[in-house]
């Protein structure tokens, strides 16, 4: 929806591309000042696309942050590819963000070759260049200077904030002149409801190790609202009765642990007190059924 009666200002959408665990998601809240997409060092921690509102007097840029792209076997994985690669057609500009631990594009083909048919202006970011000797930089940039002609290719630093003013700079310079694409005062259109999904989910990437992340699905069951607090209802989906044990953890000291981390975030992200009731269930291979991906968002 426009907002004709505001002034015209740089207002666009952006994709967020590329493959997993390069911090996408780490650059949206550092752009955004605010966490709006869960992070953690595993790869495929986003699922969904997550959509960040970069507000200034000047400009907005709407900014998509992708799941990463991957070869899926899955049905899961190949509908967050899906998600991924059929946010290009919809974009004013797209990022396509890689990182200095795995630079050359032999490498990540399954990520670079939808960049083939795109008309969009792309623009490169070479993220955690802060963990690199500066003269390792060059090779990277030459590698991918015969890929794809980019619109800039742009050396950054997501977690400490390095090189995103230039990003700015390079975005403003391809995106139309016009009305906001939403009202000045929000960072996200996604739900509170969502969030503490994705807030609990993120906890789990956190607290548990081997393929128990993965096997988990959050769904918030109830949410609650009155003048003094939140009460949230959300029950984990796992796969198997084995990932349900190691959830709940001994004398459920692993749920305990994943609810306090979770309320004490959502506490502060809703700026009011929160009541957390988790619950595990078995939903058998619900990765596979794509009755039950809809049921979850997808």
């Amino acid at each position: 929806m426009d907002y004709p009666d505001e002034k015209q200002v740089k207002s666009g959408v952006v994709a967020l591309i590329g493959p997993p665990n390069v911090g996408k998601s780490t650059l949206l809240n550092t752009l955004l000042g605010q966490k709006i997409s869960i992070v953690s060092p595993k790869p495929q921690t986003t699922r969904n696309r997550i959509l960040g509102i970069i507000n200034d007097d000047n400009y907005q840029i709407v900014m998509i942050d992708t799941p990463g792209i991957h070869n899926a076997r899955s049905p899961l994985n190949l509908e967050m590819v899906k998600i991924a690669t059929g946010s290009l057609t919809e974009v004013d500009a797209i990022i396509f963000m890689i990182d200095t631990t795995f630079p050359l594009p032999e490498k990540i083909h399954s990520a670079t070759k939808y960049l083939e048919n795109v008309r969009h202006p792309v623009i490169l970011l070479i993220n955690k260049v802060d963990l690199i000797n500066p003269q390792n930089l060059l090779p990277i940039l030459d590698a991918y200077k015969n890929l794809f002609h980019f619109k800039a290719m742009i050396p950054i630093s997501a977690l400490k904030n390095n090189g995103t003013d230039i990003l700015l700079d390079e975005l403003l310079k391809v995106l139309p002149t016009g009305p906001r694409l939403y009202p000045q005062d929000i960072p996200t259109d996604s739900t509170e409801r969502f969030l503490a999904a994705e807030i609990i989910r993120e906890k789990i990437f956190h607290l548990t190790n081997q393929e128990i992340p993965y096997a988990c699905a959050v769904i918030v069951e109830s949410f609650k609202e009155d003048e003094k607090k939140i009460t949230i209802h959300a029950t984990i989906c796992v796969e198997r009765k084995s990932q349900k044990g190691i959830i709940i953890g001994q004398k459920g000291s692993m749920l305990k642990k994943i609810g306090q981390t979770a309320r004490l975030e959502l506490k502060e992200l809703l700026g009011i007190n929160v009541i957390l009731k988790l619950f595990v269930k078995v939903q058998k291979d619900w990765s596979k059924d794509g009755n039950f991906l809809k049921e979850i968002g997808f």
